[in-house]
């Protein structure tokens, strides 16, 4: 189990469409209508998506008008990518010194 990786986060992120999103927004700020055009879901089905991804902190939003503009939260992606970067190298000093539990 990956105990120092944050597991809500990666179960917010586990779903294909919200990471999709994610990879989108990681290239520009877009709105719902946008998310629908890239992503061919339904609104609904994105608003909820987006809901998901406002609540784990993913993601900030810009009301402009009528429309709701959506922008990633770079470091809360870069902060997961650290937490798999220690565990990488975990890994590899534990292979390093062969590491390994004695059977019972």
């Amino acid at each position: 189990m990956l105990m120092s990786v944050d597991t809500d986060l990666l179960r917010v992120l586990a779903d294909p469409l919200r990471l999709q999103i994610v990879a989108l927004l990681a290239r520009e700020t877009l709105c719902t209508t946008h998310l629908v055009a890239e992503t061919g879901a339904r609104q609904t089905n994105l608003s909820n998506h987006l809901k998901v991804l406002r609540d784990a902190g993913v993601v900030d939003t810009e009301p402009c008008g009528r429309f709701t503009y959506y922008r990633l939260k770079p470091d809360v992606i870069a902060a997961l990518a650290g937490q798999f970067a220690d565990l990488a190298e975990t890994a590899r000093a534990t292979a390093a010194g062969d590491r390994k539990r004695p059977c019972p």
